[in-house]
């Protein structure tokens, strides 16, 4: 006699399949991503900051100091035309406060030279190497990576995020040993809620992947993937050179200027 209290869900297993495949779509996605921002635009930064990091910092320094001076000389005047002390030591200070921002913007272009040196020292992986990253790191995304697993603990958490730095410092070592510590995600069996279930994480994983379709997209509209075809090619890198090496003339003029305008007007 057949159990009527059997409930049959033929299409579960269909279901199951489609959550997989999203699974497995989303893996990549993220190793495409990660690869993208970690690797490929570091790599890219890299190139970019030593062929002409140099001269961009030098032309935004210059053009800062010309503000710097032009803010200045209009300070200094002010107080000429109300007939006022002018103070030196106090429109300095002023300045500094006003062009804070500037400098800023300047230490952090010190940091990225400075990280592009340090990253331009690595040893470079092999092939096999480079094919063995990827594979590990993709399937330590499948089994830890929270847009697959929200309920990954704190621990796991971090045991990913070491990941994470592990993959973008090429430390292979280190990749293999968290991954002998995890497995390939399983879809647990749910019981009679198992359809609402799966539905419920096939929106949850559909919404990623659109997510996730974005986020690469973003990546590759900005700085510093924009510049890959400059760094692939060494005319397009004379030509940059030579057009912030002219830049940085002109703003030399135009700081002499104002400097010699200073001094007639604290004559």
């Amino acid at each position: 006699m057949e159990d009527s209290n059997i409930i049959l869900f033929p299409d579960f297993e269909a279901l199951k399949k489609e959550v997989e495949k999203l699974r497995t779509e989303i893996s990549m996605l993220l190793l495409e991503r990660d690869e993208l921002k970690l690797v490929v635009c570091k790599n890219i930064e890299t190139a970019y900051m030593l062929a002409l990091g140099s001269l961009e910092y030098k032309a935004y320094e210059l053009h800062c100091a010309v503000l710097r001076l032009k803010r200045k000389i209009d300070l200094i005047q002010a107080k000429k035309n109300r007939q006022e002390k002018v103070v030196l030591i106090d429109i300095d200070e002023q300045l500094d406060e006003e062009f804070a921002e500037y400098q800023q913007h300047l230490d952090e272009q010190i940091d990225k030279m400075n990280k592009a040196l340090d990253h331009s020292k690595g040893t470079p992986l092999t092939a096999e190497e480079t094919i063995e990253i990827k594979k590990v790191y993709r399937n330590i995304v499948k089994a830890l990576h929270p847009d697959l697993h929200p309920d990954v603990t704190l621990a796991q958490l971090q045991l990913f995020q070491n990941a994470v730095q592990a993959y973008e410092n090429g430390d292979l070592n280190s990749l293999r040993i968290i991954h002998e510590m995890v497995a390939d995600p399983v879809i647990p069996e749910v019981g009679e809620n198992g359809m609402a279930l799966l539905t419920k994480e096939k929106e949850r994983l559909t919404k990623s992947l659109e997510l996730i379709h974005q986020q690469i997209s973003e990546i590759k509209s900005e700085y510093p993937y924009t510049m890959k075809d400059v760094v692939n090619n060494p005319e397009k890198i004379e030509e940059k050179k030579t057009e912030l090496q002219s830049l940085i003339e002109e703003l030399k003029e135009v700081y002499d200027w104002y400097e010699a305008r200073i001094k007639e007007l604290l004559r």
